[in-house]
């Protein structure tokens, strides 16, 4: 049946305009002007014939056996699951292996060639019809680029499922029940954003001549954890205003929160990838990767700043005019919906300012879901004092198994693995692993300088060097020939080349060896052997992929140290070198960048301890992702490192907000410090981890190797940088540097205690509020001093008096600006207790010593500029 199959293949045509070409037209040829093939089709051959005329004598042996001219061949990576008789004769064989080896010459050779494997994949697949009983795994030299990019079409209806979920959970995350300040529209145009900036990194990559690669899909991924994070980040500052301002001082003072560690993380990003899209990265589909990553992160920037600020704006006109968040209508007061039915009214759910009660600190915001998880429940709870132990615990077991993982990190060679599933290539790497792992590739061992080969001393070093292989060697054979014949291996330098020449390769059984040595003939006619070669195949294990690396580094290691000098080669060798070379370096070069910039910044930030607080976080998180990728499977490949890569920005852009937040704090405790933090940035990382992690969970449905290690890298990364957000640094800092050290109160000169400040403008200001302090002193038989603008008045308190400022301000004829300033001369009387600013009459007053005053009062119609 395998005759007859490379009959088949070898009357394969390819039609051209006036000829027709077949495997004998584009073969590679041998030096008798035939078609090279493999030796196994000859021992079939020989065995279909020995069958046919019944001889019993023809046997086959493994790995190496004769042919019936005498000819020694090597069948250990042609025949696979072999049994074996007694002195290696060959039982039975589970699988059989056939080369067909095309020229490369010129373009139309090159074209016809490629014809040429599509009509042999076909072949093979008829075949296989026909013989069911037989499977067959026909396999070219495009199979793997085919089988890569197929990626992307087996990917596109979970992507767009993904895209789906992340659109609503991004919607839902940026809604709340308040109809007026629920921002539905900015979750969408966040996403439209993001689409944006990838589709310009997309058109300007294709523009200049770059190729597409499955890789690509990660960078939407990349996207989604940036670009969302920041546009969560800017509605979250805008929480924070004050609903009384103008848009424009809210636009101001959401861009002035949030903008600098937006600008700080695409820097990290630009830097990181931009050095992954290097000459120094030599993995191409690496390189491309980063820079299309690069191109799309800074175009994802001007887009935030431009079009989802310009959203932003006006989705704030929508909100201060009262308009629906969703239909952009105006909303009725409650009172004019008292006879809608109860679903209209929870459609048009809106609170409204004059609906807050006097003295409320009405914050209309905390209506939202995760702003009231994050502020009522999980923030005493992760800094409460039983939880902390938990989990540093729990922080302690997250390190062994990540340790547990590190130690049996290993690299990925597996082709398989850049693949669709269901593909010729992923079946083909099965059969192999499978079949023909028990010997490695053949190995050339080339000796490339004139050696005494007659020398009987030279000879034992070659022959030890090649200890431990199967040898398919000139070498060997020759000096086995001598023996044989009761020759001495010792002869003299003539008469063993001339043997050599005019004896051993005229032999039919060795004339193949001709083309493994070559001759030069010196100026008074002495031949000397000038360079040769010899094949080497070693035994390996299935289950031990490193043992090849060993193998060839042992090798190298040999020709640089060893008297004969020689090098080793198999085609093999040059994906393995550049890749077990080049495999770390974008991620080593992006580590070595991303400390070197976060060194730098140390100097220019508020606090260097943010960058070391940083620096530890990202050890930690990339440290845990390395070890649970490990322990889940992945190796150390071109896309696991991408995402590495990624990983350090991912963490960098979710822990730098609450690092900065909290080393920046003063005058409360860390725990206080903890809680804020989490407080002002906890949302917007939270929303930006649910929306990534719905865009996630589509791709593990995906029938492609490549996506699968995508999708458990990308989720690790999330998981444990969410981890480490949530959990692990509020609980860490609360017992760990920054300290919080309560500033002492300052002294004016004189002694004098500076207790309130206001400022009142004139009525054209912009700043409107509808409230003023009212200050409440209470002190003993003292002297109260008031600064009105360069002049002084003093008034005398009587036991307890309440001092109203707007009081104050009527005995002024001015209306410019007025500048208060309350102090205390002395303090040295006692005040009183109780509510005093709600009464004026007389009350005990105890003996200490320090000023009391407190309240808050409504005055309609005054302004502020600053309270």
């Amino acid at each position: 049946m395998r005759v007859n199959l490379h009959a088949a293949v070898t009357r394969i045509q390819v039609p051209r305009p006036g000829f027709n070409y077949t495997f004998a037209h584009i073969c590679i040829l041998n030096n008798d002007k035939t078609c090279i093939v493999d030796d196994i089709v000859h021992v079939l051959e020989e065995l279909k014939n020995a069958r046919a005329t019944n001889r019993t004598n023809f046997a086959i042996t493994y790995p190496i056996t004769h042919l019936k001219d005498g000819r020694a061949v090597y069948n250990g990576h042609q025949l696979g699951g072999v049994t074996v008789h007694s002195k290696d004769r060959v039982k039975s064989a589970e699988a059989v292996q056939l080369t067909y080896y095309l020229q490369s010459i010129n373009s139309l050779n090159d074209m016809v060639a490629e014809r040429w494997e599509s009509s042999f994949c076909d072949t093979v697949r008829l075949f296989q019809k026909s013989n069911s009983k037989v499977k067959m795994y026909p396999y070219t030299s495009s199979s793997l680029r085919e089988d890569f990019q197929k990626t992307s079409r087996v990917s596109e209806r979970y992507l767009v499922t993904s895209l789906i979920l992340v659109v609503t959970m991004a919607i839902l995350c940026c809604s709340m029940q308040d109809c007026v300040r629920s921002k539905p529209w900015l979750g969408l145009l966040g996403l439209v954003t993001i689409s944006l900036a990838t589709l310009t990194a997309a058109g300007i990559i294709n523009l200049t001549g770059g190729k597409y690669n499955s890789t690509f899909l990660g960078v939407p991924f990349v996207m989604l954890g940036h670009g969302l994070y920041g546009t969560f980040e800017m509605l979250s500052s805008w929480r924070k205003t004050r609903e009384d301002q103008h848009v424009k001082e809210r636009t101001a003072a959401v861009y002035a929160d949030s903008m600098l560690s937006f600008s700080l993380t695409t820097a990290m990003y630009l830097v990181t990838f931009g050095i992954g899209a290097s000459p120094f990265t030599n993995i191409e589909a690496a390189r491309i990767f980063c820079c299309n990553s690069c191109i799309a992160i800074f175009f994802n920037y001007l887009y935030v700043l431009s079009f989802y600020g310009s959203s932003l704006v006006f989705t704030g006109y929508i909100e201060n005019n009262y308009q629906h968040s969703i239909f952009c209508r105006k909303v009725p007061k409650p009172e004019a919906l008292q006879e809608k039915p109860a679903w209209y009214r929870f459609l048009l759910t809106a609170r409204f300012s004059e609906d807050t009660a006097d003295g409320e600190e009405a914050n209309t915001y905390e209506s939202h879901l995760l702003v009231c998880f994050l502020k009522r429940y999980y923030c005493d709870w992760i800094t409460n004092t039983y939880v902390k132990p938990f989990v540093v615990l729990f922080y302690l077991i997250y390190i062994s198994f990540a340790l547990m993982g590190y130690l049996q990190v290993s690299e990925g060679s597996d082709l398989s693995n850049i693949v669709a599933t269901a593909t010729q290539t992923i079946e083909y790497t099965t059969a192999q692993q499978k079949y023909f792992s028990n010997y490695s590739p053949v190995i050339g061992f080339y000796i490339y300088e004139s050696i005494e080969y007659w020398n009987t001393s030279v000879q034992e070093d070659v022959l030890e060097y090649t200890k431990g292989f199967v040898r398919i060697s000139w070498f060997e054979s020759y000096l086995n020939y001598l023996r044989k014949l009761n020759v001495s291996t010792g002869l003299p330098k003539k008469n063993f080349t001339d043997m050599l020449r005019n004896s051993f390769l005229k032999a039919p059984q060795f004339s193949h060896f001709q083309e493994d040595i070559i001759f030069s003939k010196k100026y008074n006619d002495e031949v000397d052997v000038v360079a040769s070669r010899m094949f080497l195949v070693a035994k390996t294990m299935e289950t031990n992929r490193e043992e090849l690396y060993d193998l060839l580094e042992t090798l190298r290691r040999l020709s640089v140290t060893s008297k004969v000098k020689f090098i080793v080669f198999n085609p093999s060798f040059v994906y393995m070198d550049r890749y077990a070379s080049s495999l770390g370096a974008p991620l080593h070069n992006s580590c070595i960048s991303a400390l070197f910039l976060l060194f730098f910044s140390a100097f220019l930030v508020a606090d260097s301890l943010i960058n070391v607080w940083l620096t530890l976080t990202v050890v930690s998180v990339e440290f845990g992702v390395i070890g649970f990728m490990t322990l889940w499977k992945v190796q150390l490949d071109c896309i696991s490192v991408l995402c590495l890569i990624y990983g350090i920005n991912y963490t960098i852009d979710n822990c730098a907000p609450l690092l900065s937040t909290f080393v920046l704090g003063k005058d409360f405790t860390r725990t206080k410090w903890v809680k804020n933090a989490l407080e002002v940035h906890g949302v917007a990382i939270l929303q930006s981890y649910l929306c990534y992690l719905v865009g996630l969970i589509p791709l593990a449905a995906v029938p492609s190797n490549l996506t699968c290690t995508l999708f458990r890298c990308l989720f690790l990364i999330a998981l444990v940088t969410f981890f480490h957000c949530f959990a692990i640094l509020p609980v860490i800092l609360t017992f760990l540097p920054p300290s919080k050290k309560k500033r002492k109160e300052k002294k004016n000169p004189e002694n004098r205690e500076e207790i309130e400040c206001v400022e009142m403008v004139d009525i054209d200001s912009t700043r409107v509020v509808d409230q003023i302090t009212t200050v409440c002193c209470w002190y003993g038989d003292k002297t109260l001093l008031i600064e009105r603008s360069a002049a002084k008045a003093e008034i005398a308190l009587s036991t307890v008096q309440t001092i109203r400022l707007p009081e104050l301000l009527q005995s002024s004829s001015s209306k410019q600006g007025l500048w208060f300033r309350v102090f205390t001369i002395s303090s040295s009387s006692p005040t009183p207790q109780g509510d005093a600013c709600e009464s004026s009459g007389q009350q005990k007053q105890p003996e200490p010593q320090k000023l009391t005053c407190s309240g808050m009062a409504i005055t309609h119609g005054l302004k502020l500029s600053q309270l």
